[in-house]
């Protein structure tokens, strides 16, 4: 066990314990929460949970286990799609279960590991784990993700990510018909105040803009094409769920269960379908789409005989 003693700076009076504990310590947000929830912090002999509040002056003592370090194991995955593929970058279509990189806690297979196992040789810029991966997508999410073979498209891709110039288009089932049919959320994310493994629109969140638009709809439920500006954590699903129009089949953010079964949906229904962006060695346009999984396919049959039904 690690731990540390300290008073409470006069700048952290009244912040949240995780926040905190983030900026003294270095943790990140979900570290210092998980520290907190199994016990770990106390101000003053109180022990405190994370959405607890600092006072300044009291004495802070924060005791935590060493994080483990995640590492890449090569496990294959044989429905990883290879898209693009040259000296510089490789563009795959993920599927569904399978994790950007590895992480705490996931033990399944990753896009970085299945690389691996593939005799792909990636760029080992970022935190070891993370080598290559310039962008991510959620285990349940299907679709195109890059990853970088060199150090200098890794830095370009980033770059890139980071300035907005990529373009990212997911397409997405949501609950019900969006008013207006198209059109622009603009809400800040930040982690739920009370699930740490949740994301919510919060007054200090991160800025986070989010392009739709209706491209079919069913009884019951729309098919859209949506633009990322920004790329959060869970930006779609929260954005589309504040909007009240969660994704199909994700219960996470309030999705109708019996909806879900009934289009035989184990997942949400939330695929990357297209990506574009410059060749970070050419400059020249790479353009790339990924079709439905099957999965996505059946429920979309599903909607569109609900639809001719009606």
């Amino acid at each position: 066990m690690e731990s540390r003693s300290l008073p409470v700076p006069d700048g952290l009076d009244g912040v949240r314990v995780d926040a905190a504990l983030a900026k003294m310590l270095g943790f990140s947000r979900t570290f210092a929460a998980d520290v907190a929830e199994a016990g770990g912090v106390t101000l003053d002999g109180a022990v405190l949970g994370k959405s607890d509040k600092l006072r300044a002056g009291g004495w802070l003592e924060v005791e935590w286990r060493a994080k483990e370090e995640p590492r890449i194991e090569a496990i294959p995955v044989p429905d990883l799609g290879i898209v693009y593929d040259d000296d510089d970058i490789v563009v795959v279509d993920k599927p569904s279960g399978v994790a950007a990189h590895p992480s705490v806690g996931w033990e399944g297979p990753t896009v970085v590991g299945a690389l691996a196992a593939a005799g792909f040789r990636i760029a080992t810029s970022g935190a070891p784990e993370r080598a290559g991966v310039v962008h991510r997508l959620d285990v349940g999410t299907s679709g195109l993700m890059v990853v970088a073979k060199t150090e200098h498209a890794y830095r370009v891709l980033k770059r890139a990510f980071k300035e907005r110039t990529v373009e990212k288009v997911y397409h997405a089932v949501v609950q019900g018909h969006p008013d207006p049919l198209a059109g622009t959320i603009d809400a800040p994310i930040g982690r739920h105040p009370s699930h740490s493994w949740k994301f919510a629109v919060t007054p200090d969140g991160k800025p986070s803009v989010t392009h739709y638009e209706t491209l079919e709809a069913f009884p019951g439920a729309s098919l859209l094409e949506i633009h990322l500006e920004t790329g959060r954590t869970h930006q779609i699903r929260v954005h589309m769920a504040a909007h009240r129009h969660p994704c199909v089949g994700d219960p996470l953010y309030g999705a109708d269960p019996t909806l879900s079964a009934r289009l035989g949906l184990t997942r949400q229904w939330l695929h990357a379908h297209r990506l574009g962006f410059a060749h970070p060695t050419t400059g020249e346009w790479v353009q790339t789409e990924s079709p439905y999984p099957a999965d996505f396919q059946h429920a979309l049959d599903v909607l569109r005989g609900d639809a001719t039904a009606g």
